[in-house]
C-alpha cells in the first residue's frame, strides 16, 4: 500500500456552527484564539496544506466572523442546520459528488489533529467498504448514574471517537438522510453509519486531538500547540 501524501481526489466538510454555550463565553469556541489565530483559522489551514479537491465551510446563519478568516477564500461556505447533524447534512449536500468518492468531515474545533493522523486515517478507509473515523481507547473508569445509582462500567472494547471520520459520498449522505428522517438524534457521522448496519473502521489517533468544548480547553490546546505533535 503506497502512503497517502495529501488529500487530492478527498473532500472535506467543516461544521462551524456551533454557538459554544458550555464554553460560557460570548464569542463562538470556534472563534476563540489560539496561537494568536482564531481556533477555526488553524484547523482550515491544517487541512488546506494537505491540498483536497474542496473543502466545504458550514457556518450558522448569523454568523458574521466567518469572512475574516485567512483562507476561507478556498472554501465553499454553506449555512448549517439547528443540530451538527442538520449541518453536515447541508454540507454533503452541497458537494453533489459521485457516490463512490471519499468525503472527509472534521470538527471545527479539534485544531490539534495531527496531519499524519488524517492521511493515515484516508489511506486505511481508500481500500475499506465502509470507512471509518480516528479514536481512542477509553483508558478511564467510567461511572453511570441513569439509573438514579452509580454503577461503574464495563470499559473493556470502548473507544472515544474522534475526527475527521471519512466515508464514501453515497452511503454517508443516504445514512444522514436516513437518521434525519427518524429523528434519531446523532452525535457524529459514525453513529449514522451503524444505525445504517454498516461497521465502520475505528483507526487509532492521539489523545491530543482534543474537541474544545468547555472552559479549559484552549489552555490545554495551546499546551499541545506548544509542547507537543499536532503538526
Amino acid at each position: 500500500m503506497n502512503a497517502v501524501r495529501s488529500l487530492a481526489g478527498v473532500c472535506v466538510v467543516i461544521p462551524a456552527a456551533g454557538a459554544g454555550s458550555r464554553m460560557s463565553s460570548e464569542i463562538p469556541k470556534q472563534y476563540m484564539k489560539l496561537s494568536g489565530k482564531p481556533v477555526l483559522q488553524v484547523t482550515l489551514e491544517k487541512f488546506l496544506a494537505l491540498k483536497p479537491d474542496r473543502v466545504v465551510l458550514v457556518v450558522s446563519p448569523d454568523d458574521r466572523h466567518y469572512d475574516s478568516i485567512d483562507g476561507v477564500k478556498s472554501c465553499e461556505v454553506v449555512v448549517g442546520g439547528d443540530l451538527r447533524s442538520a449541518s453536515v447534512l447541508n454540507g454533503l449536500e452541497s458537494l453533489d459528488l459521485d457516490p463512490t468518492d471519499l468525503v472527509l468531515v472534521h470538527d471545527a474545533v479539534r485544531p490539534c489533529v495531527r496531519s499524519a493522523d488524517i492521511l493515515r486515517l484516508v489511506e486505511l478507509v481508500a481500500n475499506h467498504e465502509v470507512g471509518g473515523l480516528l479514536a481512542v481507547p477509553v483508558i478511564d473508569t467510567l461511572k453511570s448514574n441513569i439509573s438514579g445509582g452509580v454503577e461503574t462500567m464495563d470499559r473493556e472494547g470502548l473507544w472515544q471517537a474522534q475526527t475527521p471520520q471519512s466515508f464514501r459520498y453515497g452511503l454517508l449522505r443516504v445514512a444522514m438522510d436516513q437518521a434525519m428522517a427518524s429523528d434519531q438524534v446523532i452525535t457524529d457521522e459514525s453513529q449514522a453509519v451503524e444505525l445504517a448496519g454498516y461497521e465502520p473502521l475505528l483507526v487509532p489517533g492521539h489523545r491530543d486531538n482534543i474537541k474544545i468544548t468547555a472552559p479549559g480547553d484552549i489552555e490545554l490546546a495551546q499546551f499541545y500547540m506548544e509542547h507537543g505533535e499536532c503538526a
